[in-house]
């Protein structure tokens, strides 16, 4: 299939596909040259999330922006299965095998630190370095149902759902981004990012029935990679609370705080999240 001819219908003329056994055609960006570092968007995002971090470090490093099956323009281009945070950990890896980039740098935030954490695992051959903003998911808790969400935030997912499928797109999303950052995030928000999030929007209530798995320090201290775990100074506690466990858990792990910043750090800050990212990687 030739990625130029079929998607000349979207803006940007470097997006490529390439296929998965996962899920069909991925779409992915590719910029500069060097030591690749692979991207992973969360929630309401696609590669478009990267720009800024893509836009710097591709003068020293070859950057790959993917849009996970599902997600923009993803969905128009072959996406089959299930809306599936196990099978977009492994289009990430088949994306890296599959264009010879591996082991990559590899940079995930919110649901996409998940799925990128879980590749990691999963597929360490492929891993030179993990970079996890603002983890989502849950953590393991002994005394606790693993993974269990609280009543208040299953009950704002489903408001959030119920106003998305019945098409009241602006208000789900202001309520869904204002409770993963800050209240008046959704109004803040750089206009580019609203339209990033409108174009996915109808992926929220999938991902809501998608729950992520909790965080366990098996898992963790199993990771044979470098990772770098990057926080918001103002994100709400839930991402503060996995960045500490994780910090504990991951043998070879540091942490770093953006300043003044909430969960989508990157977006808001990106001068800052981009040091620290280069930081990181010279010494991975």
């Amino acid at each position: 299939m030739n990625a130029r001819t079929d998607l000349a219908a979207f803006a940007d003329p470097d997006l490529r596909l390439m296929h998965t056994h996962a899920s069909g055609q991925l779409p992915y960006v590719s910029k500069g040259s060097g030591e690749t570092v692979v991207f992973v968007h969360g929630s309401l995002c696609d590669y478009r999330y990267w720009n800024a971090q893509a836009e710097v470090l591709s003068r020293d490093y070859h950057c790959v922006s993917l849009s996970l099956s599902h997600y923009w323009p993803g969905a128009d281009f072959g996406t089959q299965g299930t809306f599936s945070w196990s099978t977009h950990a492994d289009e990430v890896a088949q994306l890296i095998a599959g264009l010879d980039l591996g082991p990559v740098h590899l940079v995930g935030h919110s649901r996409g630190a998940c799925v990128a954490f879980h590749a990691a695992h999963q597929y360490p051959q492929l891993i030179r370095s993990l970079t996890l903003a603002d983890p989502g998911g849950p953590l393991h808790a002994d005394n606790a149902d693993a993974g269990a969400l609280s009543p208040a935030t299953l009950a704002l997912r489903a408001k959030v759902a119920e106003l998305i499928e019945a098409g009241d797109i602006e208000a789900g999303l202001e309520m869904f981004v204002d409770s993963v950052s800050m209240p008046g995030a959704w109004s803040r928000s750089p206009a580019g990012f609203r339209a990033m999030a409108t174009a996915n929007a109808n992926t929220l209530p999938l991902q809501f029935r998608d729950h992520l798995p909790a965080y366990n320090a098996m898992d963790a201290s199993e990771l044979q990679c470098k990772t770098l775990l990057v926080g918001g100074q103002k994100s709400p506690r839930m991402y503060r609370d996995n960045i500490a466990a994780l910090a504990q858990w991951i043998p070879e792990s540091e942490q770093q705080v953006i300043q003044g910043a909430s969960h989508g750090m990157n977006v808001s800050h990106p001068a800052a999240f981009n040091r620290t990212l280069q930081a990181f990687l010279a010494g991975a």
